[in-house]
């Protein structure tokens, strides 16, 4: 089913979105925002380890993406690659690229039809096109196991078009019961709800989360600290989000999460294993997690608890605004219903998931005040004030190939139920991976889509 996991972490800083913006193929959710689409997560799998195996499928080692420049002579198509890569027992490195094609054949072009007779100049002219450093984007990504438990992660990228470079760092340690990240970036790209993107200078969290218990209670708790002000990536005019501001926040989430089934038809051993006249032939779902046939109903509730200082922000709106202490309250509520194993080559696969998300308890009762006090219509909208209803509809096409669409709507919104957000995308199972795929996604609000590698994904 949708994951439920989300409702609380979308209250922090490190729930990666899936973008083909950036090499590593990720862009934050911005925190006090409505909860993002489910299937707009990034892949659990960094974008350099995607690259590396995606591209024993595709031609040259080369995989399509698609998103829109600052700069439109580039065009939004752009090729990336794994150039290089290394690796011993406890650390790997690899060097990745990305070529813009659309700008360098129109050059190309235009330059040929000036053309009367080849000569040597002409070609060094056509040779200085190649060199155009707006065409090509590089990153560096190494990864260093420090103990069987701890892990350092550090990357580097740099776009053509673009001043500077932007520098990751992680340091991730698992503990018994819980896993400890510390995060870095200068800058880190955040991602709205309405499809902007935003770029905050400086990043730096420290979060401790739990793992999920038997019984489904589940928290965290850290510290986020940003500098600079946030500054627009797609030349808007509007104020940046408040929790995107120059200071510094400690924040804390504690969770609940409950599942029952209406029905399910369990997998059994003569399920996998069928008996023919050549004998015994192992044949298991193409995913397992979609192997059941089930009717379930789920459900988080939870709440937040954060401060914040200030640290001398030279936004007077966000000092006028946004509060040093905030207290919430969050909740989903998920029908799944799957028709099928997902074993055979056509018609084993139907699965529908409908989540009601309220992002803030606080500002839904706080839209529903108004109504009763008849209170104007002008008045300024909280985001998070209206419920959330996500829409995801999965079909088999043939064989492993699976059509998916996962849309949101805004069920109290100005003008009636509005759809908020879209993503459609098609899945190719890969069965030795039990429960991965390679999933083409495109957003029609984002003017975005790229091919990715995701594991485990619900």
């Amino acid at each position: 089913m949708a994951n439920m996991r989300t409702a609380m972490d979308a209250a922090f800083w490190d729930l990666n979105i899936s973008t083909p913006r950036a090499l590593d193929g990720t862009a934050r959710s911005i925190p006090g925002e409505p909860i993002p689409l489910d299937r707009s997560k990034a892949s659990k799998a960094l974008r350099i380890q995607q690259l590396s195996l995606l591209g024993n499928g595709f031609p040259l080692g080369i995989i399509p993406s698609y998103s829109p420049t600052s700069r439109k002579e580039l065009d939004s198509f752009a090729l990336q690659s794994l150039l290089f890569k290394a690796a011993t027992s406890n650390w790997w490195l690899g060097f990745t690229g990305q070529f813009r094609p659309k700008k360098l054949v129109s050059d190309i072009k235009a330059e040929l039809s000036s053309v009367d007779e080849w000569e040597l100049p002409i070609l060094k002219d056509i040779g200085k096109h190649f060199l155009e450093k707006s065409l090509y984007a590089f990153g560096l990504c190494s990864q260093l196991s420090l103990t069987p438990s701890s892990s350092l992660l550090l990357s580097t990228e740099k776009h053509g078009e673009k001043k500077g470079r932007r520098l990751r760092a992680m340091l991730f340690h698992k503990l018994p019961e819980h896993d400890v990240t510390l995060e870095a970036a200068w800058p880190e790209l955040f991602l709205d709800h309405k499809g902007r993107y935003w770029e905050v200078p400086e990043s730096i969290s420290l979060d401790c989360s739990s793992l999920v218990s038997e019984d489904g209670l589940r928290y965290r708790f850290g510290l986020h600290k940003n500098g600079g002000h946030p500054r627009a990536v797609d030349n808007i005019t509007d104020e940046p989000p408040l929790s995107l501001m120059q200071g510094i926040c400690g924040k804390a989430a504690v969770s609940y999460e409950k599942s029952k089934d209406f029905w399910r038809i369990k997998e059994k051993k003569e399920d996998i294993i069928i008996e023919t006249d050549k004998g015994r032939i192992y044949r298991p779902s193409y995913d397992i997690r979609l192997r059941e046939p089930h009717a379930a109903v789920s459900g988080i509730i939870g709440g937040t608890l954060e401060a914040w200082l200030n640290n001398g922000s030279s936004s007077s709106s966000a000092s006028r605004h946004r509060s040093p202490f905030g207290v919430d309250l969050f909740g989903s509520l998920c029908y799944t219903f799957q028709h099928g194993k997902f074993k055979e080559s056509f018609g084993d696969l139907t699965r529908v998931d409908a989540r009601l998300d309220v992002s803030s308890a606080l500002g839904l009762a706080k839209q529903v005040s108004k109504v009763f006090r008849k209170a104007s219509s002008n008045n300024a909208r909280d985001v998070l004030s209206s419920p959330r209803l996500e829409l995801i509809l999965q079909q088999q096409v043939a064989g492993p190939i699976v059509f998916s669409v996962d849309s949101k709507f805004s069920l109290n919104s100005p003008t009636g139920v509005q759809l908020e957000d879209f993503v459609c995308s098609l899945n190719y199972s890969l069965k030795l991976l039990q429960s991965g795929k390679v999933v083409a996604w495109y957003s029609p609000k984002r003017k975005e889509g790229m091919i990715e590698l995701r594991l485990f994904e619900f």
